[in-house]
């Protein structure tokens, strides 16, 4: 089982940053992509970011050049820097990791969700 936390919302006023991060622990034998989403209330969940263990990253249109997604194979974790937020960049932030644990067994999981606010 793997489990995933998320940490480093909050509220921020516009134009300000906040950086998250989500550990995956558990039986984890390799953790192929791991990705951020997001959900504003009665909205769809949707893709913020991404990045491959090799490095390679995927945004959404709408954070391109404010957000950058980083990660450290070694500690199993995963970084969201966002700048120059913007009130509709208020949502929960979920973090995604897929991969393999210790017995080959494939995983996707979630983490419970952090909530950033941008509000002045």
């Amino acid at each position: 089982q793997v489990q995933l936390e998320e940490s480093g919302g909050g509220l921020v006023q516009p134009g300000g940053s906040l950086r998250l991060s989500c550990v995956a622990s558990g039986s984890i034998f390799m953790t192929n992509a791991m990705g951020w989403y997001r959900q504003a209330p009665g909205k769809q969940r949707e893709l913020v970011a991404a990045i491959t263990s090799g490095g390679s990253t995927n945004y959404a249109d709408f954070v391109k050049g404010r957000f950058t997604i980083s990660r450290d194979n070694a500690k199993n974790t995963a970084y969201l820097q966002m700048n120059s937020l913007k009130p509709e960049d208020t949502a929960v932030y979920y973090c995604n990791a897929a991969g393999w644990g210790t017995r080959l067994n494939s995983f996707d999981s979630w983490g419970q969700g952090t909530q950033v606010t941008v509000s002045s």
